[in-house]
Formats: structure tokens, sequence, C-alpha cells
């Protein structure tokens, strides 16, 4: 009897770490099913690339059996907040030196995972049709911040209005770095948000591309838009922890697809395509 009672709690025994051990599978396949996970929301600031979501990513995500929500911001600073609480997976509507003064500042750990075609700024008239009609001491409204001032004076070296030192960095260029005016330019600084309506007042109008979509302008309708920076392109971001995830992945192949660029053309014209788009 006593020989018996042993082998009954031996197998007792076997019969419970076995049991244990299935359940530490089962626990490991869920983590692993929670990991690819098919349920993701993105984040966007309503207009352009709410729409750009909507109509060349998400889609796309869906085919792959993705589950994907857009949600919609109206501000700057609350996409960035929620992602990094986890409440959205990606978001889309900042480029890469926003990116990095927000996450520094606020002590954040965030990753740009790819860069999107983005609404140029141009230089927007009602006085001339051209640029080669730019008369003397013309008025140009310019932003007032030095990360838009800096596109503003690029842009209007680019079109021959000025020359600028070689030696200034092109980030953060300023009337400073201005080496030559020929014609005499009269700059307005101005918050970046009133420029769609300076163009009534002013000469010539630099206005980056989210705020003239946003005032109803036709990108194409400029005398002459931004040679753009990478570092100014829209990019989608995700927690620095997500990175390497497998929806990160599949947003960045949906983003390389033929049919995100056919979208793009069809769509967005007059958005600049980043370098890796253009190779």
């Amino acid at each position: 009897m006593k020989k018996i009672k042993s082998i009954l709690i031996v197998l007792s025994s076997i019969f419970l770490l076995a049991a244990c051990g299935n359940s530490g599978s089962k626990e490991s396949s869920g983590s692993k099913e929670h990991a690819e996970k098919k349920e993701i929301k993105i984040g966007a600031t309503a207009g352009p690339y709410a729409d750009m979501v909507k109509k060349a990513i998400k889609p796309e995500l869906e085919e792959k059996g993705y589950k994907v929500e857009l949600v919609e911001f109206s501000d700057y600073i609350q996409p960035n907040i929620a992602l990094n609480q986890g409440s959205i997976d990606a978001n889309l509507f900042q480029h890469t030196i926003y990116l990095e003064n927000f996450e520094k500042e606020n002590n954040m750990d965030l990753s740009a995972l790819i860069t999107v075609p983005t609404a140029p700024m141009g230089v927007y008239s009602n006085v001339f049709h051209s640029i080669d009609e730019v008369k003397n001491k013309a008025t140009v409204a310019i932003p007032n911040d030095p990360t838009n001032a800096a596109r503003a004076f690029n842009t209007l070296r680019d079109a021959g209005l000025l020359e600028i030192s070689k030696d200034a960095d092109p980030l953060t260029v300023s009337e400073k770095d201005v080496t030559s005016n020929p014609k005499n330019l009269v700059f307005q600084p101005l918050e970046a948000g009133q420029l769609p309506r300076a163009v009534e007042s002013a000469d010539l109008s630099t206005v980056p591309g989210n705020f003239a979509i946003a005032a109803g302008m036709n990108l194409l309708d400029a005398l002459t838009l931004e040679n753009m920076d990478d570092k100014y392109r829209n990019v989608v971001a995700v927690k620095a922890e997500n990175e390497n995830s497998q929806f990160a992945k599949d947003i960045i192949e949906v983003v390389q697809s033929d049919d995100f660029e056919k979208v793009i053309d069809s769509e967005f014209k007059g958005f600049g395509k980043p370098t890796w788009m253009e190779k």
C-alpha cells in the first residue's frame, strides 16, 4: 500500500507540472498574439493629413487584416501626448524637427517611422503673376517663428530673389544671413496662421502648406513652391518601443507601396515627395 501511495503521489506531481507547463504555453501564445495587434489607432490633425490616413493608409492596412481607427486632433500638442500615453498607436501631423524638439522638451521617447509627402510652403501674391514681375521694395510677409522663417528665406533664395551666406545652416537661416537683396524686399514677420490673410495686404506672402490648405488656398496657385528639406516633411511617428513592431513594419510597407503613391498623385496635388520616394 505504501508503494502504491508513493506512485500515486509521483503521478499527481507529474500531472500538476504538465498542467502548469500547458498554462505557461498558453500565456506565451497570448503574449505573442497581443504583440502582433490587429487593432490600431492612428492620430492626425484635421485636414490633409487626416485625409492622407483616411484615403491612402487606412484602406491598405485594412487589406492586411487590421482594424484601423482614425483619431483627429485640433492642435499640435495632444497627438504626441496621446501617443506617449498609448491611447493611440501612431500619429501623422509633424515634421522631424518638431518631433525631436517635442520629445526632448517633454521627456518622451518617440520615433519617426517614415517620411511622407508634405504640403510645401508657397510664395503667394494677389499683385504679381510670376516671380519675374516682383518689383523693387515689394513687401513680403514671412513667418515670425525661426523654423518657418528659415523655410521662407530658403524659398525666396531658390526663387532667385535673395542670396544667402554659404556658411549659414539651412535649418536656421534668418534675415541676418541674407547677403544680397537686389530688389530691396521689405520683410514683415507675422504669426504663421495669419499668412494666408496677408496675401491681401502684402505684395508677397510665404505661407506654409498646412495653413494654405486650411485657408482653402490651392498649392498650385503659388508663384513658387518650396524645395523642401526632408527634415521639414511630415512623418508617421510611434513610441520608440514599438518601432520594430509588426504594425509599424506594415505601416512602412503601406507608405512605400505603389497604391499609396497613386492616391498621393491623384488626391494631394502639389505635395512635395520625400527623397526616398523620388529615387
